[in-house]
């Protein structure tokens, strides 16, 4: 999700299309089941109650949530993270990511761009996207 955020405009999505991943992650599972995905600032906002926590972890939920705020206790995310896969919607709620089903996707409409203001970016986490001008978000704004 990290490598294609920096194309995406205020108020988009990321719609993480791959219908055979089954579970969140094996190995860390349980913690972000128990944890879930939040922006870096909502980590370094409750430094005291994530200290414990393996950086390269927090790292990782902050990578999957993307860019966001938190002021007074709430949370603003630039953009919205949605997971199209195997793993139910309840669990993907869980983890404070959104839900499609993927039956409901048809690759074809992105590849030929029949959805306005939609890209398909194939094999999206081999590279790594910036905008032509070289900018990134101002989460300033949010």
């Amino acid at each position: 999700m990290y490598k294609v955020e920096p194309v995406v405009a205020d108020g988009g999505r990321v719609i993480i299309y791959a219908p055979r991943v089954l579970e969140i992650s094996e190995a860390y599972g349980e913690l972000i089941r128990k944890i879930g995905y939040h922006t870096r600032d909502y980590f370094l906002a409750q430094w005291d109650r994530f200290k414990e926590v393996p950086l390269a972890i927090l790292t990782h939920f902050a990578h999957v949530r993307g860019i966001g705020t938190y002021r007074k206790g709430v949370e603003y995310d630039r953009i919205e993270v949605i997971l199209s896969t195997g793993i139910s919607e309840s669990e993907c709620r869980m983890v404070n990511l959104g839900y499609q089903d993927p039956e409901g996707i048809r690759v074809d409409d992105y590849a030929s761009l029949k959805n306005e203001g939609d890209s398909l970016v194939p094999k999206a986490g081999e590279m790594l996207h910036r905008l032509a001008d070289g900018s990134v978000p101002d989460i300033d704004k949010l």
